[in-house]
């Protein structure tokens, strides 16, 4: 085994939430005057943090986002994950491989906290992280794709960030992955792997993820 510590991302990676997020996201920012298409969220804003939002909204029209606009979204998107959200198929295989293996895990986020426990209860995936193997944005000053929500995890799970590798499924994620100094793994399930930059290597499947981590199944 060539890692001590698996770094995942949660959202498209342990649950399958893309698809509903951003559906939800582009619907409200049209809703309000900044018409964006499912596939332009997807480009723009899969796996960062909110601040990014408001950022490029800003950016582009010079205009601010509402101040109810975070609560808005969030209790619009947590109803849906309550009614809809799922593991991504195969993920609970690869935590019990890697408990089995006795290699330790954790996640690494831009979603908030309160966004990853709704999500996980939801999906049915709160019994396989403890809280202290739980890191959101908000608990580093910059997210994805600054290298600091990586390097905090590593740092907190006592790590050196040469010996962690990353799940990730986001261009943004795996650029930030490779600014801490991480190999990196990226699930194609939602982009090419063309749209996902200089990982380390590429999967499609979540079984195949055991064998790039060499891992018994």
């Amino acid at each position: 085994m060539g890692y001590d510590l698996v770094i995942f991302d949660n959202d498209g990676v342990l649950v399958d939430s893309e698809p509903l997020a951003n559906s939800i996201l582009a619907g409200y920012l049209t809703e309000i005057g900044h018409p964006t298409s499912y596939e332009e969220s997807l480009r723009d804003y899969m796996g960062s943090a909110m601040h990014r939002v408001h950022d490029l909204v800003r950016e582009r029209t010079g205009a601010q986002l509402p101040a109810e606009f975070d609560e808005t979204l969030y209790t619009r998107t947590f109803a849906a994950f309550e009614r809809e959200l799922k593991p991504v198929p195969g993920v609970e295989d690869v935590l019990g491989a890697l408990t089995a293996s006795g290699v330790g895990y954790c996640l690494a986020s831009s979603g908030s906290h309160e966004r990853i426990r709704v999500g996980h209860r939801a999906a049915g995936l709160d019994g396989w992280f403890e809280e202290e193997w739980i890191f959101s944005s908000d608990d580093v000053g910059r997210g994805k794709p600054a290298p600091d929500l990586f390097l905090h995890a590593a740092r907190q799970m006592g790590v050196e960030p040469a010996r962690c590798v990353v799940v990730e499924d986001s261009p943004l994620g795996v650029q930030a992955a490779r600014a801490a100094g991480m190999d990196v793994f990226a699930f194609t399930a939602m982009l090419p792997a063309e749209r996902l930059g200089d990982a380390t290597g590429f999967f499609g499947d979540m079984m195949q993820l055991p064998g790039l981590l060499q891992l018994p199944v």
